[in-house]
Protein backbone atom coordinates (compact mmCIF):
# COMPACT_ATOMS: atom_id res chain seq x y z
CA UNK A 1 0.00 0.00 0.00
CA UNK A 2 2.41 2.63 0.97
CA UNK A 3 4.51 1.52 -2.02
CA UNK A 4 1.70 2.05 -4.61
CA UNK A 5 1.54 5.86 -2.89
CA UNK A 6 5.31 6.56 -2.48
CA UNK A 7 5.30 5.54 -6.93
CA UNK A 8 2.04 7.70 -7.29
CA UNK A 9 3.91 10.52 -5.35
CA UNK A 10 7.16 9.97 -7.61
CA UNK A 11 5.23 9.96 -10.59
CA UNK A 12 2.85 13.53 -9.46
CA UNK A 13 7.10 15.06 -8.64
CA UNK A 14 8.25 13.98 -12.08
CA UNK A 15 5.07 15.27 -13.96
CA UNK A 16 5.44 18.42 -11.91
CA UNK A 17 8.58 19.09 -12.19
CA UNK A 18 8.60 18.56 -15.86
CA UNK A 19 5.72 20.86 -16.12
CA UNK A 20 7.83 23.27 -14.63
CA UNK A 21 10.72 22.83 -16.58
CA UNK A 22 8.46 23.23 -19.73
CA UNK A 23 6.36 26.16 -18.26
CA UNK A 24 9.43 28.09 -17.40
CA UNK A 25 11.57 27.39 -21.05
CA UNK A 26 8.41 28.73 -22.89
CA UNK A 27 8.12 31.87 -20.90
CA UNK A 28 11.70 32.50 -21.15
CA UNK A 29 11.31 31.98 -24.62
CA UNK A 30 8.21 34.21 -24.94
CA UNK A 31 9.27 37.30 -23.02
CA UNK A 32 13.08 37.07 -22.92
CA UNK A 33 13.67 36.65 -26.10
CA UNK A 34 11.12 39.39 -27.00
CA UNK A 35 9.23 37.02 -29.51
CA UNK A 36 5.80 38.71 -28.75
CA UNK A 37 7.40 42.46 -28.85
CA UNK A 38 9.04 41.44 -32.12
CA UNK A 39 5.84 40.08 -33.30
CA UNK A 40 4.08 43.47 -32.70
CA UNK A 41 6.44 45.38 -34.03
CA UNK A 42 6.48 43.81 -37.71
CA UNK A 43 3.13 43.68 -37.85
CA UNK A 44 2.49 47.60 -36.32
CA UNK A 45 -0.74 46.20 -34.26
CA UNK A 46 0.21 47.83 -30.65
CA UNK A 47 -3.15 48.59 -30.11
CA UNK A 48 -3.72 44.86 -30.16
CA UNK A 49 -1.44 44.00 -27.04
CA UNK A 50 -4.21 42.79 -24.57
CA UNK A 51 -5.65 41.09 -27.79
CA UNK A 52 -2.57 38.73 -27.93
CA UNK A 53 -2.13 38.39 -24.07
CA UNK A 54 -5.43 36.92 -23.78
CA UNK A 55 -4.76 35.10 -27.15
CA UNK A 56 -1.58 33.64 -25.73
CA UNK A 57 -3.52 32.97 -22.59
CA UNK A 58 -6.42 31.04 -24.07
CA UNK A 59 -4.36 29.30 -26.45
CA UNK A 60 -1.91 27.70 -23.37
CA UNK A 61 -5.11 26.97 -21.09
CA UNK A 62 -7.38 25.38 -24.11
CA UNK A 63 -4.10 23.65 -25.19
CA UNK A 64 -3.38 22.11 -22.22
CA UNK A 65 -7.09 21.02 -21.64
CA UNK A 66 -6.86 19.75 -25.00
CA UNK A 67 -4.14 17.54 -24.07
CA UNK A 68 -5.07 16.13 -20.65
CA UNK A 69 -9.07 15.22 -21.75
CA UNK A 70 -10.08 12.66 -23.98
CA UNK A 71 -11.95 15.13 -26.14
CA UNK A 72 -12.95 14.03 -29.89
CA UNK A 73 -14.46 16.95 -31.74
CA UNK A 74 -15.55 15.57 -34.44
CA UNK A 75 -15.37 19.01 -37.21
CA UNK A 76 -15.89 18.55 -40.96
CA UNK A 77 -13.28 19.14 -43.02
CA UNK A 78 -13.44 22.93 -43.42
CA UNK A 79 -13.24 23.95 -39.90
CA UNK A 80 -10.32 21.47 -39.32
CA UNK A 81 -8.34 23.22 -42.55
CA UNK A 82 -8.98 26.44 -40.76
CA UNK A 83 -7.78 25.23 -37.85
CA UNK A 84 -4.86 24.04 -39.55
CA UNK A 85 -4.35 27.10 -41.17
CA UNK A 86 -4.50 28.94 -37.71
CA UNK A 87 -1.53 26.46 -37.12
CA UNK A 88 0.66 27.33 -39.92
CA UNK A 89 0.48 30.96 -39.46
CA UNK A 90 1.55 30.81 -35.79
CA UNK A 91 4.01 28.26 -36.22
CA UNK A 92 5.52 30.35 -39.07
CA UNK A 93 5.36 33.82 -37.41
CA UNK A 94 6.86 32.18 -34.13
CA UNK A 95 9.44 30.67 -36.29
CA UNK A 96 10.12 33.95 -38.32
CA UNK A 97 10.61 35.72 -34.58
CA UNK A 98 12.77 32.67 -33.68
CA UNK A 99 15.20 33.92 -36.57
CA UNK A 100 15.24 37.34 -35.60
CA UNK A 101 16.44 36.25 -32.14
CA UNK A 102 18.20 33.27 -33.30
CA UNK A 103 21.76 34.93 -32.17
CA UNK A 104 21.11 33.85 -28.77
CA UNK A 105 22.94 30.39 -29.32
CA UNK A 106 26.40 32.60 -30.59
CA UNK A 107 26.46 34.24 -27.41
CA UNK A 108 25.39 31.29 -24.65
CA UNK A 109 28.49 29.12 -26.24
CA UNK A 110 30.74 32.04 -26.04
CA UNK A 111 29.73 32.90 -22.62
CA UNK A 112 30.00 29.43 -21.96
CA UNK A 113 33.53 28.63 -23.72
CA UNK A 114 32.40 26.50 -26.30
CA UNK A 115 32.33 28.56 -29.48
CA UNK A 116 33.84 25.46 -31.73
CA UNK A 117 30.75 23.41 -30.72
CA UNK A 118 28.02 25.80 -32.16
CA UNK A 119 27.14 23.78 -35.20
CA UNK A 120 26.77 20.75 -33.13
CA UNK A 121 24.28 22.39 -30.56
CA UNK A 122 22.40 23.89 -33.48
CA UNK A 123 22.44 20.56 -35.00
CA UNK A 124 21.54 18.79 -32.25
CA UNK A 125 18.50 21.10 -31.37
CA UNK A 126 17.23 20.20 -35.47
CA UNK A 127 17.57 16.55 -35.02
CA UNK A 128 15.91 16.94 -31.75
CA UNK A 129 12.96 18.50 -33.00
CA UNK A 130 12.88 16.37 -36.51
CA UNK A 131 12.81 13.10 -33.83
CA UNK A 132 10.67 14.42 -32.29
CA UNK A 133 8.13 15.49 -34.85
CA UNK A 134 8.20 12.27 -36.28
CA UNK A 135 8.27 10.31 -32.83
CA UNK A 136 5.08 12.17 -31.94
CA UNK A 137 3.25 11.68 -35.40
CA UNK A 138 4.14 7.90 -35.58
CA UNK A 139 3.45 6.75 -32.25
CA UNK A 140 0.53 9.34 -30.62
CA UNK A 141 -1.36 10.42 -33.56
CA UNK A 142 -3.70 7.98 -34.41
CA UNK A 143 -5.42 8.86 -38.05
Amino acid sequence: MIEIILHKLFQIVIGFSGGLAVGGGFVAFITVLGIIPRLIQLSKTYKLVKVYTASIIIGLLFGTYLSFADVNLHQPVFLLTIWGLFHGIFNGMLAAALTEVLNVYPILTRRIRLERSLLILLMAITFGKIFGSLFQWTIFVKL
